[in-house]
């Protein structure tokens, strides 16, 4: 079986320190999936992974970080490469997060609201070390734990970014999050025909192995998922033979 290109990335979103899913990025649908995200965050590095996409809930709700010291745990007890999302707003954010052994920090409601605050990170830190949020409903970026939207368009808010020198992009299709019911394929195409040399992370509805190929076959570098891997839609033998072999 061909081995597959698309980097596979699993996700902990955390609430008062547990592994928790949202279904369409609405806190009253939370569901506890593990207690221990530092456990979790174990064996998904003991299945084959080698990155970790880590979401601060309770940081992009009240819009400073949180959970960091969840973040320094998993950092610690395994050697998965985190990128971290949530509630990071200034710069004493930022240096806690990346002080807490964060590879890459994913900045998304400061991007919209505050463009200069980002790109002097982007000069400060290195685009490497920095991940474009860009959370879409509707064409639309939503800010703020997806409670608030914006009247920026995708495309010209990436360009805006990518023309910059940012490198990375997490692009969630919030319509499909938490759904199980298949990514937005389209989408993801439509963003490496506009931008090819985008190092694009797809997120949002991911429900087996066969989205899986076919947001490889659709040229996207990584996928972001979670809830598939909670409740056993991802067959984790098959995983392991064409994208950790």
């Amino acid at each position: 079986m061909n081995k597959m290109q698309i980097i596979p990335i699993p996700a902990i979103d955390l609430i008062e320190g547990k592994c928790v899913r949202l279904t369409q990025g609405d806190y009253a649908t939370s569901h506890v999936y593990a207690e221990d995200p530092v456990e979790m965050a174990r064996s998904f590095e003991d299945m084959g992974f080698t990155r970790l996409h880590l979401v601060d809930l309770d940081g992009a709700k009240s819009r400073h970080v949180v959970n960091d010291h969840v973040l320094k745990a998993i950092t610690k007890a395994t050697k998965l490469v985190v990128d971290f999302g949530g509630g990071v707003k200034t710069d004493d954010d930022m240096a806690r997060v990346l002080d807490a052994g964060a590879e890459m920090v994913t900045c998304g409601s400061i991007a919209v609201t505050q463009p200069d605050t980002v790109m002097a990170w982007m000069e400060k830190y290195g685009p490497e070390h920095l991940i474009l949020g860009a959370d879409v409903k509707d064409g639309k970026i939503s800010i703020n734990g997806w409670q608030e939207d914006s009247a920026h368009q995708l495309m010209p808010f990436l360009r805006q970014y990518l023309d910059a020198g940012m490198r990375n992009v997490l692009c969630t299709d919030i319509s499909r999050d938490g759904m199980l019911q298949g990514p937005a394929v389209d989408l993801y195409r439509s963003i490496m025909e506009n931008f090819p040399h985008c190092r694009l992370i797809a997120s949002g509805g991911v429900s087996c192995m066969e989205d899986l190929f076919r947001l490889d076959e659709a040229g996207v570098p990584a996928v972001v998922f979670g809830k598939a891997i909670y409740e056993g839609k991802i067959d984790m033998k098959l995983l392991a033979e064409t994208a950790f072999g």
